[in-house]
C-alpha cells in the first residue's frame, strides 16, 4: 500500500499532519508493516500558510502508482484551482483507487475533476465555492463517495486518518491508534 501525502504553498499544516499522524501508525503499530509513504509535491520548496517548510520526497512525479492520494487545505488552493499545471498533475491521480481531501483540499480535486457527479464536503466557508464541483455540498465531517473522500475543516483531518485506518486495517486497527492519540471521537 503506498500513499501519497500531497503538500503544497499556502496549505494549512494541521490538514495534512492530522491524517498523516494516525495513518503512518498503521505501520508503526504492526497493521500495514508493507505500508510505505512519500510527501509529494509540485514545487521543492515547499511553505505552509505560516511560513514552516516542509521538504517533499517526491517532485512532480506522477500520483497515478499511490493507492491513497490526501491532498490537504489552507489559502493556496484558491490559487491552485486556477493554476492548470498544478490540476494536470493533481490529475495524474486519476488511476488511484483512493483520492481524499481535507478542508479546501476538496476544491483541487474538484478542478481536477474528481468531484463530478459526486456529494463532497469542505470547510463551511468554502461551501460555495464547492459547488460548482460536485453534485451536492454536505455539511458532514467526513464524506465516502467510493473513490473519492473529503473531509470538512481542519479538526476533520484527525477523524479522517481515523476513518481511514478502519477502512484500511479495520475497528480493532481504529480504535488502538485513536486511544494511543488520546483523541476522543
Amino acid at each position: 500500500m503506498r500513499i501519497a501525502f500531497v503538500v503544497f504553498n499556502g496549505m494549512t499544516t494541521m490538514d495534512f499532519i492530522g491524517a498523516y499522524d494516525p495513518l503512518v501508525r498503521l505501520k508503526r503499530y504492526g497493521y500495514m508493516p508493507d505500508l510505505r509513504w512519500d510527501i509529494c509535491a509540485y514545487t521543492e520548496d515547499v511553505h505552509d500558510l505560516d511560513g514552516l517548510r516542509i521538504v517533499p520526497t517526491q517532485v512532480r512525479e506522477p500520483l497515478g502508482a499511490y493507492d491513497i492520494v490526501i491532498i490537504p487545505g489552507g489559502l493556496g488552493t484558491r490559487t491552485l484551482v486556477d493554476d492548470a499545471g498544478f490540476i494536470a498533475w493533481i490529475g495524474s491521480a486519476a488511476s488511484c483507487p483512493l483520492k481524499v481531501s481535507v478542508c479546501t483540499g476538496s476544491l483541487l480535486l474538484g478542478a481536477a475533476g474528481f468531484l463530478a457527479g459526486r456529494k463532497a464536503t469542505t470547510h463551511r466557508s468554502a461551501f460555495a465555492d464547492l459547488q460548482k464541483y460536485c453534485v451536492l455540498v454536505v455539511d458532514e465531517r467526513v464524506v465516502d463517495e467510493g473513490e473519492v473522500i473529503t473531509a470538512r475543516g481542519v479538526t476533520s483531518s484527525i477523524d479522517l486518518g481515523l476513518y481511514l485506518c478502519e477502512k484500511l486495517a479495520g475497528r480493532e486497527a481504529r480504535e488502538h491508534i485513536r486511544q494511543q492519540m488520546d483523541y476522543q471521537s
